[in-house]
């Protein structure tokens, strides 16, 4: 009877371990075809050219225009807003935050 349970024991051992090789082996692969993916793409980029100047002065026209989709303000929406981000104007004052 306990050689029959002592069996039962290693072999849902051994099946517990084959399960976990075979996790462990599928990462691995997942991984190696992971690296060999990166590895492919540093390779295009390496044989890349240099950016042309004409991309290069794209990038600059591009860059210097401003957004189209943002707003352009002089100022403030609402003026009375600035006496929540400008100093207390009191020559009477100390001239700390607090007074």
């Amino acid at each position: 009877m306990e050689s029959q349970n002592s069996e039962q024991v290693l072999s849902l051992v051994a099946s517990a371990n084959t399960k976990g090789k075979h996790r462990i082996l599928a990462e691995l692969k997942r991984l190696e075809q992971e690296a060999r993916i990166l590895e492919e793409e540093l390779d295009q980029i390496k044989k890349m050219e240099k950016a042309s100047p004409a991309c290069k002065e794209l990038l600059v026209d591009v860059e210097s225009r401003p957004d189209p989709l943002l707003p352009i303000t002089d100022g403030p929406a609402v003026p009375a807003w600035d006496r929540w981000f400008e100093r207390l104007q009191d020559p009477t004052g100390c001239g700390c935050w607090l007074c």
